[in-house]
């Protein structure tokens, strides 16, 4: 591990920290909590477990803290209640908070490119197509998984359901999220496509 690379890592971790603990002081409610911090939680201690095996691209980290850091605002406040996005709706006179709307968005966005990463490096596709198409239906089915818990966790826990759910009382809530995950897996690997290859490329990972 280069200088740089130590560097990035203790500020990526300085910030994944301070967030976190700004999160989880005096959150909305700590059932809600919980559950929306939990994916950041296990992620940032999967990073920590491969940091030698598997180190990942300067982009993939960046992503990835900006994913987890979504993930803690929404915690803290719900994501129904982002003030933010309350005053985002208020001068586009918009009737419901959309912060999660961006949460399912950046669900799509930013694990494509862990997973462009990861098919990439272990050689699993030989074309580009398929490799696409291979990735935006795994962040699709990543959705249609996360809504599946969303769901379970209503089902099991009557003071966090509403809030971890997030609706809103738009009927079509859980087909728009995957709608939003879905576009932003196939803008992430039409954007950042050509930035991560260098960076693979620079790593060594790719020849």
């Amino acid at each position: 591990m280069t200088e740089q690379g130590n560097s990035m890592r203790y500020a990526w971790t300085a910030i994944f920290v301070g967030v976190l603990a700004w999160s989880a002081i005096s959150p909305h409610d700590y059932p809600t909590w919980w559950l929306e911090v939990l994916p950041a939680l296990i992620g940032g201690g999967v990073l920590w477990y491969t940091r030698y095996t598997f180190p990942l691209t300067q982009l993939t980290y960046v992503l990835i803290l900006i994913h987890s850091i979504i993930l803690m605002v929404g915690g803290h406040y719900t994501y129904a209640e982002v003030p933010l996005f309350d005053w985002i709706g208020e001068t586009l006179n918009h009737t419901r908070n959309n912060y999660d709307k961006l949460g399912h968005f950046v669900q799509g966005f930013i694990p494509a490119i862990i997973a462009r990463e990861i098919v990439i490096r272990k050689n699993v596709f030989n074309r580009t197509g398929w490799r696409n198409f291979f990735i935006t239906c795994f962040c699709l089915g990543f959705s249609a998984f996360y809504e599946l818990i969303e769901w379970w966790v209503a089902l099991l826990s009557e003071e966090a359901a509403d809030s971890f759910l997030g609706t809103q009382g738009y009927i079509w809530d859980t087909q728009s999220d995957m709608g939003w995950a879905f576009l932003g897996a196939i803008l992430s690997l039409t954007l950042l496509g050509r930035l991560h290859d260098r960076q693979l490329k620079a790593d060594g990972h790719i020849g």
